[in-house]
Formats: C-alpha cells, sequence, structure tokens
C-alpha cells in the first residue's frame, strides 16, 4: 500500500483511535498483529490481546486523544508522531506499577511505527515520553 491509500488507511486507523472504536481499531491489525508499547515494555500479540490493551487504554484516559504532529509515509509503513492529551480516571498499571486515578489532565508526545502488510496492520510500535506522563501524574520529579 503506498501514497493515498496509504494516507486514506492511516486517516481511518488515526479516526478510529480518536473516537475509541476498538472494534474498528482491532479490525486493521492482521490476525498475528503485535501492539508493542516500549516505554512500558507491554507486548499484545493477535487481534484479542491488541484489542484488550486498547480497550484498557480508554479506561484509564476516556477523553483521550491523539493529534498528528508530523506523518512519513513510505510503501507499507507509516512513521507518525503525535501528542496525546487525555484526562486520568481509571487505575493505570505501567510497568508493575499501579496509579489509582489522579483526575489529572495529561499531555505528552510520542511516535508510532507502523509497518503495513497485506493492507493491514503489521505491528504497532509505540514510543511515548513516559516521565512527562508520570511527572503530569505526580509520581516523579525527575
Amino acid at each position: 500500500m503506498n501514497g493515498s491509500a496509504l494516507q486514506e488507511f492511516i486517516d481511518r486507523y488515526n479516526a478510529a483511535w480518536n473516537s475509541h472504536d476498538v472494534d474498528a481499531i482491532v479490525g486493521m491489525h492482521t490476525d498475528d498483529s503485535i501492539f508493542e508499547n516500549h516505554t512500558t515494555g507491554d507486548v499484545n500479540v493477535g487481534r484479542e490481546a491488541i484489542g484488550a490493551a486498547i480497550q484498557g487504554i480508554f479506561t484509564v484516559f476516556p477523553d483521550l486523544e491523539f493529534e498528528t504532529r508530523r506523518q512519513y509515509l513510505r510503501d507499507d509503513l507509516v512513521i507518525q508522531e503525535w501528542i496525546a492529551r487525555g484526562t486520568h480516571l481509571g487505575k493505570m498499571t505501567r510497568a508493575g506499577l499501579e496509579v489509582e486515578p489522579t483526575g489529572k489532565n495529561v499531555e505528552y508526545r510520542g511516535m508510532d511505527v507502523i509497518p503495513i502488510s497485506d493492507d493491514l496492520v503489521a505491528r504497532k510500535d509505540v514510543y511515548s515520553d513516559g516521565v512527562t506522563l508520570l511527572r503530569q501524574l505526580g509520581l516523579t520529579s525527575i
């Protein structure tokens, strides 16, 4: 997939994330897709595990939205930088640490690397600024 077809696909994918449409997001992944958050160390393989992980994200931040800062598209590959904004209203578990809801608003940056296979997301590698997120939740002074 390339050019306008890839742009249209990633626009639909990002819109599904912003509308919290877990079924649409998962439906745009291959059956054996991998969703890996390199900041938290979480690795989810397959649509069922990916769906549960994404639902968990939306439970922690029920108003989570992403703003695309930059996108780089080439044949079967999307790299995008984003800003995430949301309110911490659910229990968050990160790398074994459990954080009760704080009610605080957060804004942090990140990047996705998304290879495409058979016109679907083959994997999504997420790199985000976890220090800023934890600082905004009052969990670190780094």
